[in-house]
């Protein structure tokens, strides 16, 4: 009797465990299939944008086959057709020690293209934390199927029943004690056939009323799409030693400072869309697309330093400072951000402006030096041009200048006669007519009159007036009346646009009077 008892717990429990299998199986096997067939039913899906932003210690490897058309040709079908047969494979139980072993070997080349080492508890990959992310979990399960002995029901299991059936002349033997599948025993095996159609239909229903889901693994669709689109290669010049794109990446947008006026939900927003993960796709796209410095504000350093870490990357990085007055400590911030591994060292706009404005120019002229002795290329910038006026004729000349570079012929811009000097960054007036964080270049004509004087390169700023002029416009009003080179806060969605605006400006000056510096 207790015998009987064990034994029936005993088969209860290899049922379920020949479910779970199943399920699992099943679970990784539609992953694949739907993975596969989405590629397939996308227009011209391709992984090359997938490789080419590869990080980790394999990246070479990666951007060496996203580099070479003939290897894509070969690649992308490959892959597309690895995981539906991989995928049916599993699905159905035919060869799944095989299937499964191939299934790891493609999650292996998925895991090392993006691998978490190195980025933190939240990790760079979607799915990711530290070492183990959703591709190194479903090749863990893989190699359970593989190595355990139980593969569950599916169509392999039938090849006994049908060995049999051949030499008894067709007929079915109910003895499963026999090694003879029984008929319900057979049902059981079939079972995945509708599985996989119900699936099947599902996703065809999808696909039908919401389009191909064109956003699945192997792929940044948005870095495929708009390189794919770039006019020609991003002019370059140099500031000191350092060659840089003509239009560099500003670090508003990823730091959260929007400028946006009077609409309060703004930066909140920025900073909910610029997630660590949407700020390191966005500098691989814009690193894809010809730009190789940005600019950013001293708290995004951190964030900057692990980017390079984490993906190897060569982008430039100029890093704002100030003085720490509070404790007459002029140079923290400086060996600060040495210590982060910046390129290159800039007074922050609003610090000059400030120190201009309190009579203070003897602390800019201490920073520039300390700057230079270290061996960094010292940059000073300013909102205000007579912070600029007034370094100038006490004789402190940086190695290029940042000025905010806008016309005011927008509609937010307050009148010329409600403007004063140093005005930026100060007081928020809720009256229209005077600053309210709308106005960055307080004195265009007196800008471009500076501009066309100065011997050193100099970057032109803020040249949208924060989003109110159009792109078009504005850069070239900055590169014409003589900016060298111009710094755009950018989403990774404007990237490639900006890029070939930026080309086709370059290409088509026609008022620009003063000569290149840099």
């Amino acid at each position: 009797m207790i015998f009987g008892c064990r034994k029936r717990n005993n088969e209860s429990i290899l049922i379920m465990k020949k479910w779970l299998i199943t399920l699992l199986r099943c679970a990784i096997a539609w992953h694949f299939t739907y993975e596969g067939l989405s590629k397939l039913l996308s227009d011209n899906w391709s992984s090359e944008s997938y490789l080419s932003h590869a990080i980790g210690p394999f990246s070479g490897f990666y951007h060496w086959m996203a580099a070479s058309e003939s290897l894509m040709a070969i690649i992308d079908p490959l892959n597309i057709w690895a995981l539906i047969l991989i995928g049916l494979a599993l699905f159905m139980g035919i060869g799944t020690r095989w299937a499964a072993g191939a299934g790891i070997a493609l999650l292996m080349v998925y895991y090392f293209a993006y691998p978490p080492f190195g980025a933190g508890i939240h990790g760079f990959t979607e799915g990711a934390s530290y070492i183990v992310n959703k591709n190194f979990i479903e090749a863990l399960a893989l190699t359970l199927i593989m190595l355990t002995k139980e593969k569950g029901y599916g169509l392999m299991a039938l090849k006994p029943y049908l060995i049999q059936s051949k030499k008894k002349n067709n007929t079915i033997s109910t003895e499963v004690d026999n090694g003879i599948i029984s008929r319900r025993e057979t049902l059981k095996n079939l079972v995945v056939l509708p599985a996989l159609g119900l699936l099947g239909w599902g996703a065809f229903r999808q696909q039908q009323l919401y389009g191909t889901d064109g956003t699945t693994g192997a792929t940044i669709q948005i870095g495929r799409k708009a390189l794919s689109e770039l006019k020609g290669e991003l002019p370059k010049g140099k500031i000191g030693q350092h060659e840089i794109s003509r239009l560099v990446a500003g670090g508003n947008l990823i730091g959260g400072w929007a400028h946006s006026r009077d609409l309060l939900y703004v930066p909140s927003l920025f900073k909910a869309y610029n997630t660590e993960k949407k700020v390191f796709e966005t500098l691989m796209l814009a690193e894809q697309a010809g730009i190789n410095t940005i600019n950013i504000g001293f708290p995004s350093n951190a964030l900057l330093q692990k980017y390079k870490k984490v993906t190897g990357s060569k982008l430039k990085v100029i890093s704002q400072v100030g003085p720490d007055m509070d404790n007459n400590d002029y140079y923290k911030y400086i060996d600060e951000a040495i210590d982060f591994g910046v390129d290159i060292i800039q007074i922050q706009g609003n610090w000059c402006d400030w120190l201009v404005r309190d009579g203070k120019t003897e602390v800019i002229q201490k920073m520039m030096d300390h700057i230079r002795r270290q061996g960094y290329t010292a940059g000073l910038a300013s909102h205000t041009i007579d912070a600029l006026i007034v370094c100038e004729n006490e004789g402190i000349i940086p190695d290029y200048y940042m000025k905010t570079m806008h016309h005011d012929r927008y509609w937010s811009a307050h009148p010329m006669e409600n403007r004063i000097p140093f005005e930026v960054d100060g007081h928020k007036n809720a009256d229209h007519n005077k600053f309210h964080d709308n106005l960055f270049c307080l004195y265009p004509d007196r800008t471009v009159e500076f501009v066309n004087r100065a011997k050193v390169p100099v970057m032109g700023f803020k040249v949208l007036a924060a989003g109110a002029i159009e792109p078009e416009d504005g850069f070239k009003w900055a590169f014409e009346n003589g900016a060298d080179f111009i710094c755009v806060g950018m989403f990774d969605f404007q990237i490639v646009n900006d890029v070939n605006i930026t080309i086709d400006t370059l290409n088509n000056l026609s008022q620009r009077q003063r000569a290149w510096h840099g």
